[in-house]
Protein backbone atom coordinates (compact mmCIF):
# COMPACT_ATOMS: atom_id res chain seq x y z
CA UNK A 1 0.00 0.00 0.00
CA UNK A 2 1.30 3.60 -0.40
CA UNK A 3 0.14 6.86 1.45
CA UNK A 4 -2.45 9.69 0.68
CA UNK A 5 -1.01 12.32 1.86
CA UNK A 6 -2.14 15.95 1.81
CA UNK A 7 -0.43 19.04 0.61
CA UNK A 8 -1.63 22.90 1.95
CA UNK A 9 -2.78 24.74 -1.18
CA UNK A 10 -0.29 27.51 -0.51
CA UNK A 11 3.72 28.59 -1.37
CA UNK A 12 4.88 27.91 2.17
CA UNK A 13 4.81 24.09 1.95
CA UNK A 14 6.90 24.15 -1.35
CA UNK A 15 10.10 23.10 0.42
CA UNK A 16 8.34 19.97 1.29
CA UNK A 17 6.62 19.42 -1.76
CA UNK A 18 8.56 20.60 -4.57
CA UNK A 19 11.28 17.82 -4.40
CA UNK A 20 9.40 15.12 -2.75
CA UNK A 21 8.63 13.12 -6.14
CA UNK A 22 12.54 13.34 -6.65
CA UNK A 23 13.03 12.26 -3.19
CA UNK A 24 10.85 9.00 -4.46
CA UNK A 25 7.27 9.31 -2.74
CA UNK A 26 5.34 7.17 -4.95
CA UNK A 27 2.02 8.15 -3.46
CA UNK A 28 -0.97 10.17 -3.45
CA UNK A 29 -0.85 13.85 -3.26
CA UNK A 30 -4.34 15.67 -2.23
CA UNK A 31 -4.11 19.51 -2.22
CA UNK A 32 -6.49 21.52 -0.33
CA UNK A 33 -7.07 24.42 1.94
CA UNK A 34 -6.10 23.65 5.92
CA UNK A 35 -9.74 23.46 6.66
CA UNK A 36 -10.37 20.95 3.95
CA UNK A 37 -7.24 18.92 4.83
CA UNK A 38 -8.38 18.66 8.21
CA UNK A 39 -11.59 17.27 7.17
CA UNK A 40 -9.91 14.74 4.65
CA UNK A 41 -7.59 13.68 7.66
CA UNK A 42 -10.84 13.28 10.02
CA UNK A 43 -12.14 11.14 7.92
CA UNK A 44 -9.70 9.18 6.56
CA UNK A 45 -9.27 10.16 3.05
CA UNK A 46 -5.80 11.00 3.49
CA UNK A 47 -3.35 9.19 5.73
CA UNK A 48 -0.83 12.36 6.74
CA UNK A 49 -0.14 15.39 5.90
CA UNK A 50 1.08 19.02 7.30
CA UNK A 51 -2.39 19.90 8.90
CA UNK A 52 -3.69 22.37 11.31
CA UNK A 53 -2.32 22.67 14.91
CA UNK A 54 -5.70 23.44 16.45
CA UNK A 55 -6.87 20.10 14.71
CA UNK A 56 -4.21 18.05 16.70
CA UNK A 57 -5.79 19.94 19.71
CA UNK A 58 -9.57 18.80 18.97
CA UNK A 59 -8.37 15.27 17.70
CA UNK A 60 -5.13 14.12 19.70
CA UNK A 61 -6.55 10.81 20.22
CA UNK A 62 -6.85 9.88 16.70
CA UNK A 63 -3.43 11.37 15.59
CA UNK A 64 0.05 10.99 16.27
CA UNK A 65 3.08 13.49 15.19
CA UNK A 66 5.54 13.02 12.72
CA UNK A 67 9.05 14.32 14.66
CA UNK A 68 10.80 17.11 13.75
CA UNK A 69 8.49 19.10 11.07
CA UNK A 70 6.68 21.69 11.23
CA UNK A 71 5.35 24.95 9.64
CA UNK A 72 6.16 27.27 11.95
CA UNK A 73 7.50 31.10 12.40
CA UNK A 74 9.99 32.57 15.18
CA UNK A 75 9.09 36.25 14.52
CA UNK A 76 7.40 37.32 12.02
CA UNK A 77 5.39 34.88 9.38
CA UNK A 78 4.67 37.11 6.48
CA UNK A 79 1.55 35.24 5.54
CA UNK A 80 -0.53 35.36 8.78
CA UNK A 81 -1.83 39.06 8.71
CA UNK A 82 -4.35 41.28 10.36
CA UNK A 83 -5.53 44.23 8.00
CA UNK A 84 -7.05 47.16 10.99
CA UNK A 85 -7.89 50.72 10.83
CA UNK A 86 -5.64 51.63 12.88
CA UNK A 87 -4.44 50.42 16.85
CA UNK A 88 -5.55 47.12 17.98
CA UNK A 89 -7.39 48.55 20.36
CA UNK A 90 -10.45 50.14 17.86
CA UNK A 91 -11.08 46.71 17.08
CA UNK A 92 -12.93 46.27 20.10
CA UNK A 93 -16.48 45.87 20.24
CA UNK A 94 -16.04 45.50 16.06
CA UNK A 95 -16.10 42.32 13.33
CA UNK A 96 -13.22 40.80 11.47
CA UNK A 97 -13.80 39.25 8.53
CA UNK A 98 -11.73 35.83 7.79
CA UNK A 99 -11.83 33.12 5.46
CA UNK A 100 -12.43 30.19 7.44
CA UNK A 101 -9.85 28.59 5.92
CA UNK A 102 -7.43 27.77 8.64
CA UNK A 103 -8.74 27.24 12.41
CA UNK A 104 -5.80 27.66 14.03
CA UNK A 105 -4.93 31.55 12.96
CA UNK A 106 -8.53 32.67 14.39
CA UNK A 107 -8.36 30.96 17.44
CA UNK A 108 -4.30 32.57 17.77
CA UNK A 109 -6.00 35.60 16.71
CA UNK A 110 -8.74 35.52 19.62
CA UNK A 111 -6.22 34.29 22.21
CA UNK A 112 -3.56 37.40 20.89
CA UNK A 113 -6.49 39.64 21.33
CA UNK A 114 -8.04 38.39 25.13
CA UNK A 115 -4.81 37.09 26.65
CA UNK A 116 -2.43 40.19 25.75
CA UNK A 117 -4.01 42.88 23.99
CA UNK A 118 -7.61 42.78 26.61
CA UNK A 119 -9.96 43.01 23.82
CA UNK A 120 -12.57 40.48 24.55
CA UNK A 121 -15.71 41.53 22.56
CA UNK A 122 -14.26 41.04 18.94
CA UNK A 123 -17.07 39.19 16.65
CA UNK A 124 -15.67 36.98 13.50
CA UNK A 125 -17.50 36.17 10.38
CA UNK A 126 -16.80 34.74 7.28
CA UNK A 127 -18.01 36.78 4.25
CA UNK A 128 -21.34 35.49 2.72
CA UNK A 129 -18.86 36.09 -0.67
CA UNK A 130 -16.02 34.71 1.44
CA UNK A 131 -14.18 38.14 -0.47
CA UNK A 132 -12.77 38.78 2.92
CA UNK A 133 -10.19 41.68 0.18
CA UNK A 134 -13.44 43.38 -0.62
CA UNK A 135 -13.41 44.09 3.21
CA UNK A 136 -9.87 45.16 3.59
CA UNK A 137 -10.37 47.62 1.13
CA UNK A 138 -12.71 49.31 2.35
CA UNK A 139 -10.82 49.52 5.64
CA UNK A 140 -12.40 47.13 7.77
CA UNK A 141 -10.93 44.65 10.14
CA UNK A 142 -9.53 41.13 7.90
CA UNK A 143 -7.88 38.20 8.91
CA UNK A 144 -6.10 36.63 5.85
CA UNK A 145 -3.61 33.66 5.63
CA UNK A 146 -1.38 31.93 2.92
CA UNK A 147 -0.87 33.38 -0.61
CA UNK A 148 -3.94 35.72 -0.29
CA UNK A 149 -2.04 37.71 2.34
CA UNK A 150 1.25 38.09 0.88
CA UNK A 151 -0.88 39.84 -2.20
CA UNK A 152 -2.93 41.60 0.24
CA UNK A 153 0.34 43.17 1.72
CA UNK A 154 1.87 43.68 -1.46
CA UNK A 155 -1.22 45.99 -2.13
CA UNK A 156 -2.19 47.09 1.21
CA UNK A 157 -4.85 50.28 0.73
CA UNK A 158 -3.08 53.73 2.15
CA UNK A 159 -3.81 54.17 5.66
CA UNK A 160 -4.36 50.17 6.67
CA UNK A 161 -2.25 49.00 9.22
CA UNK A 162 -0.73 45.28 9.13
CA UNK A 163 0.08 42.94 11.86
CA UNK A 164 1.72 39.89 11.93
CA UNK A 165 0.74 37.11 13.80
CA UNK A 166 3.74 35.48 14.16
CA UNK A 167 5.58 38.35 15.31
CA UNK A 168 2.82 39.46 17.55
CA UNK A 169 3.11 36.08 19.37
CA UNK A 170 6.61 36.11 19.42
CA UNK A 171 6.42 39.56 21.34
CA UNK A 172 4.80 38.35 23.60
CA UNK A 173 5.79 34.83 24.53
CA UNK A 174 9.66 35.24 23.63
CA UNK A 175 8.48 31.38 21.29
CA UNK A 176 7.91 30.28 18.09
CA UNK A 177 4.54 29.60 16.95
CA UNK A 178 3.51 26.49 14.93
CA UNK A 179 0.61 26.92 12.58
CA UNK A 180 0.70 23.49 11.26
CA UNK A 181 2.41 19.80 12.60
CA UNK A 182 2.96 16.84 10.19
CA UNK A 183 -0.31 14.79 11.57
CA UNK A 184 -0.46 10.85 10.94
CA UNK A 185 -3.89 9.30 11.49
CA UNK A 186 -2.63 6.33 14.47
CA UNK A 187 -4.47 3.49 12.02
CA UNK A 188 -1.77 4.37 9.78
CA UNK A 189 1.11 4.22 12.05
CA UNK A 190 -0.25 0.81 13.29
CA UNK A 191 -0.93 -0.61 9.77
CA UNK A 192 2.33 0.87 7.18
CA UNK A 193 4.73 2.25 10.05
CA UNK A 194 7.49 1.34 6.99
CA UNK A 195 6.02 3.69 4.83
CA UNK A 196 5.99 6.57 7.34
CA UNK A 197 9.29 6.02 8.20
CA UNK A 198 10.35 6.85 4.05
CA UNK A 199 8.14 9.51 4.15
CA UNK A 200 10.27 10.91 7.30
CA UNK A 201 13.43 10.72 5.46
CA UNK A 202 11.77 11.75 1.84
CA UNK A 203 10.64 15.20 3.63
CA UNK A 204 14.06 15.16 5.45
CA UNK A 205 15.69 15.18 1.98
CA UNK A 206 13.44 17.27 0.11
CA UNK A 207 13.71 20.14 2.46
CA UNK A 208 16.65 19.52 2.97
CA UNK A 209 17.30 19.74 -1.22
CA UNK A 210 14.79 23.05 -1.31
CA UNK A 211 17.16 24.92 0.65
CA UNK A 212 20.12 24.22 -1.13
CA UNK A 213 18.50 25.38 -4.41
CA UNK A 214 15.95 28.14 -3.44
CA UNK A 215 16.71 29.98 -6.36
CA UNK A 216 16.28 27.47 -8.79
CA UNK A 217 12.64 26.73 -6.82
CA UNK A 218 11.69 29.97 -6.63
CA UNK A 219 12.44 30.52 -10.25
CA UNK A 220 10.36 27.83 -11.27
CA UNK A 221 7.50 28.85 -8.79
CA UNK A 222 7.19 32.48 -9.16
CA UNK A 223 5.39 32.40 -12.54
CA UNK A 224 1.45 33.31 -12.13
CA UNK A 225 2.34 34.16 -8.23
CA UNK A 226 2.77 37.64 -8.39
CA UNK A 227 6.14 37.48 -6.43
CA UNK A 228 9.15 37.85 -7.61
CA UNK A 229 11.78 34.92 -6.73
CA UNK A 230 13.93 37.25 -4.52
CA UNK A 231 10.42 37.45 -2.53
CA UNK A 232 9.75 33.96 -2.78
CA UNK A 233 13.19 33.10 -1.80
CA UNK A 234 13.27 35.19 1.62
CA UNK A 235 9.66 34.11 2.37
CA UNK A 236 10.96 30.39 2.52
CA UNK A 237 14.14 31.43 4.36
CA UNK A 238 11.99 33.19 7.21
CA UNK A 239 9.95 30.55 8.09
CA UNK A 240 10.72 27.74 9.88
CA UNK A 241 10.48 24.03 9.17
CA UNK A 242 11.73 22.18 12.00
CA UNK A 243 9.79 21.30 15.20
CA UNK A 244 12.26 21.95 18.44
CA UNK A 245 11.74 21.82 22.01
CA UNK A 246 11.51 25.45 21.50
CA UNK A 247 8.73 24.92 18.76
CA UNK A 248 6.72 21.96 21.12
CA UNK A 249 7.10 24.83 24.46
CA UNK A 250 5.32 27.85 22.39
CA UNK A 251 2.87 24.88 20.68
CA UNK A 252 2.08 23.73 24.44
CA UNK A 253 1.52 27.35 25.04
CA UNK A 254 -0.85 27.79 22.62
CA UNK A 255 -3.32 24.69 23.21
CA UNK A 256 -3.27 26.03 27.13
CA UNK A 257 -3.94 29.11 26.02
CA UNK A 258 -6.64 27.17 23.71
CA UNK A 259 -7.98 25.54 26.57
CA UNK A 260 -8.03 29.02 29.08
CA UNK A 261 -10.23 30.63 26.57
CA UNK A 262 -13.04 27.62 26.12
CA UNK A 263 -11.30 27.09 22.62
CA UNK A 264 -10.03 23.11 23.33
CA UNK A 265 -11.75 20.88 26.68
CA UNK A 266 -8.73 19.87 27.27
CA UNK A 267 -5.17 20.48 26.58
CA UNK A 268 -3.99 17.34 24.77
CA UNK A 269 -0.99 15.22 24.95
CA UNK A 270 1.88 15.59 21.94
CA UNK A 271 1.56 11.83 20.97
CA UNK A 272 4.67 11.13 18.18
CA UNK A 273 5.63 8.20 15.37
CA UNK A 274 8.77 6.47 17.01
CA UNK A 275 11.63 7.11 15.50
CA UNK A 276 13.49 3.94 14.37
Amino acid sequence: MTLRIGRIAYLNVAPYFHYLRDEGFVGEIVAGVPSELNAMLAEGIIDACPSSSFEYGLHAEKYCLLPGHSISSVGPVHSVLLFSPGPLNMLAGGEIAITGESSTSINLLQILLEEFCGINDVTFRVPDDGKVEDHLVEGRGSLLIGDRALAAANNCPPGLRITDLGALWYHYTGLPFVFALWILRREVVETLPAEIQRLAGQLHKSRDRAFSHLTDMSRQLSSGTGFTCRQLAEYWRGMSYDLSDGHLEGLRLYFTLCHKHGLLENIPELHFFPAT
